[in-house]
């Protein structure tokens, strides 16, 4: 019987191959950065979400060094059995100042971003309630909703057209909207002042996942605080191991929202704290993003996406529109991505092919991820391996 089951996975695996769609993880023998050796062979990457050049700071790296030797290794328990050590607390308190979204917000610290929004939708949406969630957004925006047993109602990519009908002709007993911030494969931006109007038009939630805005956008404050917006109806989730270099991540809204995911959500409840040592190295993260040293180095990032963007637009594929750090190169076929992908290789340029499902049916692309870690020669080299490839 196993046989059978083992050759059933084998035919899927044969597939995907066929189909251009197999994965392979690459073995890096070296710390994050612009760097990187993978296989023996040196690389400039351009595939991180190390944002600001954070992931192998050495301010960041003795913080966690000496959280080590003061809290250890593991946090031992889950936070609401024994785990909960003060970094923790103090980095909750930091979190929630930082980018709270409205007056007296917490923050929770959750072990990874897709955990902590399986954990928001559980904790406020249920049965007979309805998440209303972008075409586009990540995965586990609607595996969230799909655990919690809510109707996902997706909406086309940006529409607020079409999100207002959907709203207006649910009628569930309650109404979550969840959107990306910044679209993590597009790079483009929710409109989420929009998107609180309709929010408070039908009284909803509205779920920011934020992963690739927090310490980029905001003046490293996140995506709503660059728009500006209050509310207490906004619930933001951030990652910590993208723009703040370390890993983990923290949801912050209303304190009546976290005590609730503190009281009901399982993702949350039943998960072991992370080390105490990241919390001191994020800590030391907060610093730069919230200092002159995270201005410079966001002043820098946007300054090598002009210069990117100014010489990609002469290429032979489709530059999608964003103004972020992540630079979508839209080739069409996982056959012409996996292709430009291993040219740039040949080239010494690590740049990923993204296929589906992760993007939609024939958009298939390379995705470009700029660092303030990177200079100008770095982004220059990168448009010329394109030139090359592009014959």
């Amino acid at each position: 019987m196993a046989t059978t089951l083992i050759g059933a996975l084998e035919r899927e695996l044969a597939g995907r191959r066929a189909a251009g769609l197999h994965r392979a993880r690459r073995t890096l023998a070296s710390a994050q950065g612009p760097r990187v050796v993978v296989d023996g062979v040196p690389l400039l990457a351009f595939a991180s979400n190390d944002y600001l050049g954070l992931a192998n700071d050495p301010a960041l790296v003795a913080a966690a060094c000496e959280g080590a030797h003061r809290w250890g290794t593991g946090a031992g328990a889950s936070h609401l059995v024994c785990g909960h050590q003060a970094p923790h607390a103090a980095l909750e308190e930091a979190l929630a100042a930082c980018a709270g979204p409205c007056e007296g917000a917490r923050a929770l610290l959750m072990s990874s971003g897709y955990l902590a929004n399986l954990a928001i939708l559980t904790a406020l949406a249920g049965r007979g309630d309805a998440v209303f969630a972008d075409r586009l957004n990540h995965a586990c925006l609607n595996d969230g909703a799909l655990l919690a047993r809510a109707d996902l109602v997706r909406y086309p990519h940006l529409d607020v057209d079409a999100l207002a009908r959907r709203l207006a002709a649910s009628r569930a007993r309650r109404k979550l909207i969840a959107t990306d911030a910044v679209f993590s494969m597009d790079g483009d931006l929710a409109p989420l002042p929009r998107l609180l109007d309709l929010a408070e038009e039908h009284d909803a939630w509205l779920v920011v996942d934020d992963a690739h805005g927090f310490g980029v956008l905001g003046g490293g404050r996140g995506s709503v605080r660059a728009a500006g917006l209050t509310s207490e109806r906004i619930v933001v989730m951030g990652t910590l191991g993208k723009a703040a270099g370390v890993a983990g991540a923290f949801v912050a809204a209303h304190p009546a929202v976290v005590d609730t995911i503190v009281q009901t959500a399982r993702p949350y409840v039943y998960t072991t704290a992370a080390p105490a040592l990241l919390a001191c190295a994020l800590l030391a993260a907060l610093d730069v993003l919230r200092g002159g040293g995270g201005d410079r180095r966001r002043a820098r990032l946007s300054a090598l996406v002009e210069r990117f963007r100014a010489g990609a637009a002469q290429l032979p594929w489709t530059l999608l529109p964003s103004s972020t750090p992540i630079q979508a190169l839209v080739t069409g076929t996982s056959d012409s991505a996996v292709a430009l992908s291993n040219a740039l290789l040949a080239r010494g340029v690590l740049v990923p092919a993204i296929r589906p499902p992760t993007v939609p049916e024939g958009t298939a692309r390379l995705r470009v991820s700029l660092s303030a870690a990177h200079d100008a020669a770095d982004v220059d080299r990168l448009l010329d391996a394109l030139r090359g490839a592009a014959g």
